[in-house]
């Protein structure tokens, strides 16, 4: 007599279908705590008012932004830090790790802490001690006197006739703070690489900065440009030193596209359409030099 079989899911489907749950419990999460709120902030751009008082005007505030003169000036400082720091940060990060990759360097746990324990302390801790630092009665001025390289205080932070010196400050601070976070990518992509390649570079006669050039380089393109790409995301998005070293000063000096849009959404009478329209602006910039990135940085054969 033959036994029938039970009908029901095969292992394979209930695996599947427990997959899919794990995966729509995510998207759920995924869309209501970011796509809808994204959403909701491109339908709050087409909106005038002050406060909830809002109605809709179509592109007037996008039309606004490019007549804003703060605007203009909070969009010129984020690209003067992003097109100096970056860079410098970038190519700092991958000289450390690469030395620090070395296996014959004594200590190079206790400097590897080191380098990367300023990207572990808060952003509104750090701000603070470098305005201390750069104040005009500060720890930079005080050395500064006592090397003889200045004769009277200079206001790194306040000085509206050379802006400029403000800028350093922030981009100095960001260097500082980030650059140990890039070198802990770098490091880890260099001890995926085969000791093998370096040593029969060396038995070609290959230097130590043609290797760096010719291997290093070519073989962390990937990592290089994943933290090119995060780099840039967080210097447009750049907040905590504008508030907290110069408070956007002096004058708009230091301001940053984050920081112009919180002082429109929280200080004085808040606009809110016209501060989600700076945002989306903000979304659309990064979107686009992401992707530039991408096409420049990722050519694969």
């Amino acid at each position: 007599m033959e036994i029938p079989k039970r009908k029901g899911l095969s292992l394979e489907k209930k695996q599947s279908l427990v997959g899919w749950l794990f995966l729509s419990i995510a998207t759920i999460l995924l869309i209501w705590l970011c796509f809808y709120p994204m959403f909701k902030a491109l339908q709050m751009s087409f909106k005038t008012g002050i406060g909830t008082n809002l109605k809709y005007a179509g592109l007037r505030n996008y039309q606004q932004l490019f007549k804003d003169s703060k605007f203009i000036a909070a969009l010129k400082n984020n690209f003067t830090y992003l097109i100096i720091q970056v860079p410098i940060m970038l190519v700092l990060a991958l000289i450390i790790a690469t030395m620090l990759n070395n296996p014959n360097l004594k200590f190079r746990g206790l400097f590897r802490t080191a380098i990367f324990l300023p990207c572990a302390t808060s952003l509104v801790s750090y701000s603070l001690i470098f305005r201390s630092m750069f104040s005009n009665e500060g720890f930079i001025n005080v050395m500064l006197m006592k090397l003889g390289l200045i004769s009277q205080n200079i206001n790194w932070l306040t000085d509206s006739s050379a802006p400029h010196l403000a800028r350093a400050v922030i981009i100095i601070a960001l260097i500082w703070r980030w650059t140990g976070y890039n070198m802990v990518f770098y490091l880890s992509g260099l001890q995926n690489i085969e000791p093998s390649v370096y040593e029969a570079a060396r038995i070609d006669g290959a230097g130590p900065i043609r290797q760096f050039f010719q291997i290093t380089v070519p073989l962390l393109k990937p990592t290089i440009l994943l933290t090119a790409i995060m780099s840039t995301n967080g210097t447009l998005q750049l907040f905590d030193e504008s508030v907290n070293i110069a408070n956007g000063g002096p004058g708009t000096a230091t301001i940053t596209m984050s920081h112009y849009i919180y002082n429109t959404s929280f200080w004085g009478n808040p606009k809110f359409g016209y501060a989600a329209a700076m945002s989306i602006v903000i979304l659309v910039m990064v979107a686009i030099l992401s992707f530039i990135q991408l096409k420049v940085g990722d050519k694969r054969d």
